[in-house]
């Protein structure tokens, strides 16, 4: 299909200055609102617009370059010529999207962490907001010849909160601002008994410790990644329950302990909207799963904001897209409501197009609907 690329592009450009100029239905350079030397993190921000009115049009989105705390080697991705990655240009990657602004969080290991955020202060200045995954429980450690993502998950995480608020420990209060102070914590219950009980023990002692040390987080509920012979729930009702397992969880969490948003797998719009129905106070995000078309991506935000989500984290459909800072424009894009996910795909395209790099797809296959996504080991 044949369009005036840079007549798009210009067009473009303009939703995106245009979406730039008022949180209450985009991202926005209010992110630039300056407090002394201290910049508003956008998160900061649409987080409390949410908590106004949990019905606004704000949107976070979530970079999630954390994958070297699952894939090993794999988790850097391949440059758009197809040879791998180093660990180097991975975390230039995330150097040119903390610079563009355009997420509100850039999640990743704790040990990039201790480079980007505490040595080299990138968020400083920035109003996106520095993440850590705070736990790797084992069905995230997906190397070569291992079996461990379809065993039952069980509890771990390499880093402390100590390393990640101060690149150290023991740490004064004041060193635990030099790092990140926001975490993601995963948890995924198997409909085992004893080992999902050893799930909700650790998760409470690591709110209790995350309190004392003024450290936030975000709570990523898998579905059941062990065979639906060893779990014994009907698929269609593994979203349900997901969601009681969430809502009967945080029933018994006072507001200082409580996760700042959620971040869930995208079964479908009932029970999505199920579970942001049944607490507005809850902000309910999705996963962006594997890699997929750019449809699978954009479409993903377009359905989840439809049906109550509020943020999207997409890890390897950012890290496998050609030209990242223009795909992570088109994600900004839709989640501000500011294009359909078909014409985005052909936006990208078009853009692709302008900076002479060849696209994996044709256009025709990138417009297809591929993915669904339950468990991070999903391919």
């Amino acid at each position: 299909m044949l369009f005036n690329t840079h007549r798009m592009l210009d067009g473009l450009s303009t939703k995106i200055g245009r979406s730039a100029r008022g949180l209450g239905c985009s991202h926005s350079a209010v992110s630039r609102h300056c407090l002394g030397r201290y910049v508003q993190k956008t998160l900061d921000l649409k987080l409390a617009e949410l908590k106004k009115n949990p019905t606004c049009r704000v949107f976070i989105l979530a970079d999630a370059k954390d994958a070297d705390m699952a894939f090993g080697i794999s988790s850097t991705g391949q440059t758009p010529e197809g040879s791998p990655r180093s660990l180097g240009e991975y975390r230039d990657q995330m150097r040119q999207i903390i610079s563009q602004a355009l997420v509100d969080i850039v999640l990743m290991s704790a040990s990039t962490s201790e480079i980007l955020t505490i040595q080299e202060r990138l968020f400083e200045s920035s109003a996106v907001t520095p993440a850590v995954r705070a736990n790797d429980t084992t069905d995230v450690h997906i190397v070569r010849g291992a079996r461990y993502a379809e065993a039952p998950s069980q509890p771990f995480a390499t880093a402390t909160l100590d390393h990640i608020q101060a690149g150290k420990s023991p740490c004064t209060e004041d060193e635990r601002g030099m790092g990140a102070n926001l975490g993601l914590y995963s948890v995924t219950f198997n409909n085992d008994p004893d080992r999902d009980l050893k799930v909700l023990e650790t998760y409470k002692a690591f709110r209790l410790e995350a309190e004392k040390k003024h450290f936030s987080h975000f709570l990523e509920v898998f579905h059941p990644n062990v065979p639906a012979s060893v779990h014994g729930i009907a698929p269609e009702k593994i979203p349900y329950f997901v969601n009681d397992h969430i809502v009967r969880l945080l029933a018994g969490v006072p507001a200082a302990e409580r996760p700042r948003f959620l971040k869930i797998p995208y079964a479908g719009p009932k029970a999505l909207e199920e579970l942001c129905t049944y607490d507005p106070s809850l902000v309910v995000g999705v996963l962006g799963g594997s890699a997929g078309t750019a449809h699978d991506a954009f479409n993903l935000i377009y359905q989840a904001k439809r049906y109550g989500a509020r943020v999207a984290l997409f890890g390897r459909k950012i890290n496998a897209a050609e030209h990242q800072l223009s795909f992570v424009q088109y994600l900004r894009l839709v989640a501000d409501d500011q294009i359909l996910p078909a014409e985005a795909v052909k936006a990208y395209h078009g853009a692709l197009q302008a900076l002479g790099i060849p696209a994996r797809r044709g256009l025709e296959q990138d417009l297809e609907l591929t993915t669904s996504f339950t468990n991070y080991g999903s391919s």
